[in-house]
């Protein structure tokens, strides 16, 4: 099917529902949050819950009529047939001609999600069930390595979407009960970075015998993993020699050829298709792998169901009723009209902590973009700047910015039950309330703020009042969800990804390519062969500005720990 849009090169900010907003906005301006808050009706109209996560969305600097034109804008821009689009497997990612279908990956069996006129549910679950045997292979002892010893840690190597996004969820898993139970014995690392130093951090402490190492790379040629997998496998047949590596290492790929060249045997290799972008690969074999390896296919499999209840909520709930919808309606109208393009996420959950660097990846790679997704440039800013710390680490780092300097808006994450619960006799609270107590308290801070008047009633020296008043009239969400168990890690995870999702196809832009992630390599690529010339024939540098050159003759200067005749470095144990 042709692919959905308004008319040929139409920008959404030159209809009138857009102008609309524009206009709005000096309404808006003219509120303030503290007695926006104040209308009770409003309030209640602006929460809602859907399958135990409850959104209160009451704390953003609009009312009924934003939330009209905001509806309004969604269909000038056909959200709903784009949101069908995309569940109904049309080349929605254009400039790659590919479908972009992450739901398919957490479907249930019996669900039908075609790819080109064939349903893909059934390979995904074709996949699922070998990495389910596989996993419990290896967790139960029947698959050993090279020397006859369990493989009790594993080492999952890949960079960007292979990397983020399972680390997200298994931070997130480490501390749960269920999961904890289900990991115990085991360890699982993660190798992204190409610096020599993470490899030596990645194998500290562990003893390659009882070492598995999955190297995720589709087509099996990204630079810095496929380095990294190389020296992985110069450390294992370094101790157990070359024909360990059918034993010790396995692959998330679709390039069979290059995988068997590698030495893993290709029916160790877990596939997944080109209608999986990497920063939304996590629900295929990328995360669903490691993660089934050290806490179980049944653990995972919760996760996913998780994220597959978000998924069907989005594409049948009403925009009203729609959290995802909702949440990136809203994040385009502080991003693009009320002018505040960044974004803190605050989950009031250390295990959470790794969510604002997968969510970083997910929103600035999918919606950084500067033309339209028929190649107009845009008149207008889409994307965001993401970033973000678990409170209360936040309050005492950047919280000071968002209070009385810049305007933020912020997402304010809760979790009702602790995973770790602590309580200590004679204490007021328990550790868990007092971290809620801030969860709680920080978004009517940011709201309300602290007026002149208030701080001379509480006889503040006039000459403190201008830096103890707080302006207020700062928009956060609020998410609180009943546990942090498998299911909702899922479910937080969808919830982003259709958000993202939700403001690219209002920008009308291409939420599903990273062309801007091509310059930097190719260019990287020109530096590799100049510094290979230099170190092993001494030829001067040639074909880069002054500036470069300059830096990279400095760079040279400092003398190689690889010797004229090399050989194999291998890092050190760090620890010991």
């Amino acid at each position: 099917m042709p692919r959905l849009q308004m008319a040929a090169s139409t920008l959404i900010c030159d209809t009138q529902p857009w102008k609309d907003l524009k206009a709005h906005v000096e309404d808006i301006k003219k509120m303030h949050l503290r007695d926006l808050m104040n209308d009770h009706e409003r309030c209640k109209s602006m929460m809602l819950e859907f399958d135990g996560v409850h959104l209160d969305y009451s704390r953003q600097c609009a009312n009924e009529h934003t939330m009209e034109k905001l509806f309004t804008l969604a269909e000038a821009a056909h959200l709903k047939q784009k949101i069908n689009s995309m569940f109904n497997g049309e080349h929605i990612n254009s400039t790659e001609d590919r479908s972009v279908l992450h739901v398919a990956l957490r479907a249930s069996r019996d669900e039908v999600i075609c790819s080109d006129g064939k349903n893909v549910v059934p390979e995904v679950w074709k996949v699922l069930d070998k990495i389910s045997d596989f996993s419990e292979k290896i967790r139960s002892g029947s698959w050993v390595g090279a020397t006859g010893k369990t493989l009790k840690d594993v080492i999952s190597v890949g960079i960007g979407g292979s990397f983020l996004g399972p680390l997200f969820v298994h931070t997130a898993l480490q501390t749960d009960p269920e999961a904890t139970k289900c990991a115990k014995g085991r360890q699982l690392r993660f190798l992204a970075n190409v610096d020599p130093i993470d490899v030596a951090r990645s194998i500290s402490g562990l003893n390659p015998e009882t070492t598995l190492v999955v190297v995720v790379s589709k087509t099996f040629t990204t630079a810095e993993t496929m380095l990294n997998a190389r020296t992985l496998r110069e450390w294992i047949t370094a101790a157990l020699g070359p024909q360990a590596v059918a034993k010790h290492m396995v692959a998330v790929s679709t390039n069979l050829t290059l995988v068997e060249k590698f030495g893993i045997d290709p029916n160790n290799a877990f596939a997944f298709w080109d209608w999986v972008g990497g920063r939304y690969s996590v629900c295929s074999a990328v995360g669903v792998l490691p993660l089934s390896l050290q806490y179980g296919f049944s653990v995972v499999e919760k996760f996913l169901k998780g994220a597959s209840s978000i998924d069907r909520h989005f594409h049948s709930a009403p925009f009203e009723k729609n959290i995802p919808v909702l949440l990136g309606l809203l994040s385009l109208w502080n991003a693009t009209f009320l002018g505040y393009p960044a974004r803190a996420i605050l989950p009031y959950s250390q295990a959470l902590e790794k969510l604002a660097s997968h969510i970083q990846q997910v929103s600035m790679e999918s919606n950084g973009k500067g033309v339209s997704i028929d190649g107009v440039p845009l008149p207008f800013e889409a994307g965001e700047v993401d970033f973000g710390e678990p409170g209360t680490n936040g309050q005492h780092s950047f919280y000071q910015l968002i209070h009385q300097g810049r305007t933020v808006p912020c997402d304010f994450i809760g979790v009702m039950k602790s995973q770790q619960p602590v309580y200590l006799k004679g204490e007021i609270v328990s550790n868990h309330d007092e971290l809620m107590s801030n969860f709680f308290a920080q978004p009517d801070a940011l709201a309300y703020g602290k007026t002149p008047e208030q701080l001379r009633s509480e006889k503040v020296p006039e000459h403190l009042i201008p830096h103890k008043t707080f302006s207020g009239n700062r928009p956060s969400f609020c998410l609180l969800l009943p546990f942090l168990n498998a299911y909702n890690v899922g479910q937080l995870l969808a919830i982003y990804e259709h958000r993202i999702a939700v403001e690219g196809f209002i920008w009308g832009i291409n939420s599903f390519d990273q062309w801007g992630v091509e310059l930097g390599k190719s260019l990287a690529s020109q530096v590799r062969k100049q510094l290979n010339a230099s170190r092993t024939k001494g030829e001067a540098i040639e074909g880069f500005n002054f500036s470069t050159t300059t830096m990279l003759t400095k760079y040279l200067e400092a003398k190689s720990p690889v010797p004229s005749d090399p050989v194999t470095i291998l890092p050190k144990d760090i620890t010991q």
